[in-house]
């Protein structure tokens, strides 16, 4: 008989390594989208994007400094590992998305394809990186938090405070971007309301 219980066996380093930078990667590449349609994720990265938007300030600082405050959350709740492994995935995305401008050039994208693509790239890099025990600062720390401790799903709780961001972002972005942007949150958090349940995935770091 197949044994279909959960795995419990720990992460090598090499394995939380590897999918790390893999996740931070496909999360880049979604803001690379995300930026040439001028739409917005939640969480972190649509607080870096709206503020970058605001004040024409380049993405990749005003998302280190908008993780600032959470990763003293990350610290007091999620242990240190998660904190560290956090700070690797934020600072790595940040650099990412600096140096994607000289490795990617976009010079026509359709709203709505980006909408889509750039919402299942971010949300497969973030599942990627929540089943290694690492979040992308923000909201992310907060869902995760919420469902170790109460068993809420990561993806529906991220998402309801990813619509309040974005309903903030109604005075930067135009209805049509703010609509692909709110479809776009939808994607991301389905990706992981889906494929990240509590119990299903028992990988440990």
């Amino acid at each position: 008989m197949t044994d279909l219980a959960p795995r419990t066996d720990p992460h090598a380093f090499w394995e939380d390594a590897f999918a790390i930078v893999a996740g931070c990667l496909m999360v880049a590449l979604g803001v690379v989208f995300y930026a040439k349609a001028t739409l917005l994720f939640g969480g972190s990265a649509g607080l870096g994007l709206l503020v970058a938007y605001a004040t024409g300030w380049p993405f990749w600082a005003t998302f280190s400094v908008v993780n600032l405050p959470f990763y003293a959350l990350a610290a007091l709740r999620m242990g240190r590992g998660f904190t560290l492994r956090t700070f690797a995935a934020v600072s790595l995305v940040a650099a990412l998305t600096r140096l994607q401008a000289d490795w990617v050039s976009l010079e026509k994208v359709n709203p709505l394809y980006a909408c889509v693509i750039g919402g299942v790239l971010t949300g497969t890099g973030l599942l990627i990186l929540f089943r290694h025990r690492t979040g992308l600062g923000g909201v992310a720390v907060l869902a995760l938090y919420l469902q170790d401790k109460l068993g809420w799903r990561a993806g529906w709780t991220q998402l309801g405070i990813d619509l309040a961001i974005l309903a903030a972002a109604a005075l930067v972005v135009p209805p049509q971007g703010l609509a692909l942007s709110v479809l776009g949150a939808v994607i991301v958090n389905l990706t992981l309301a889906i494929n990240h349940k509590p119990g299903r995935y028992m990988g440990t770091s």
